[in-house]
């Protein structure tokens, strides 16, 4: 496992790990990290709208629903402030880098 801390918002919102984009983001069921991608896919899901009653996200470039509730006990993941410390499903020595990707009104902080 890898722990690393990252921007919750703006410059720097992204980890990519061993290739694989993770963003923090804000929903009506709650705040989670997730991958940037669609896991069906691999579509931009940071770009996705909410399903009803925000139960879900949907992927922009497919229409796939990805269960919320899913996605939240994936990854564990704490803000402070401006930072998001998160636990991924890597092996210490992943190469790392910090990006930025814009998200869809839905999902920003």
């Amino acid at each position: 496992m890898l722990v690393l801390t990252f921007a919750a918002t703006g410059r720097g919102n992204c980890v990519e790990v061993d290739g694989t984009p993770y963003v923090y983001v804000r929903t009506a069921s709650g705040s989670f990290v997730m991958r940037a991608d669609c896991p069906h896919r691999g579509g931009p899901l940071h770009l996705a709208a909410e399903g009803p009653e925000g139960k879900s996200l949907i992927c922009p470039w497919h229409e796939r629903r990805t269960a919320t509730v899913r996605m939240r006990q994936r990854i564990p993941a704490v803000r402070t402030g401006r930072t998001v410390r998160a636990v991924l499903p890597h092996p210490p020595q992943a190469e790392v880098s910090h990006q930025h990707r814009p998200l869809s009104p839905a999902l920003a902080c």
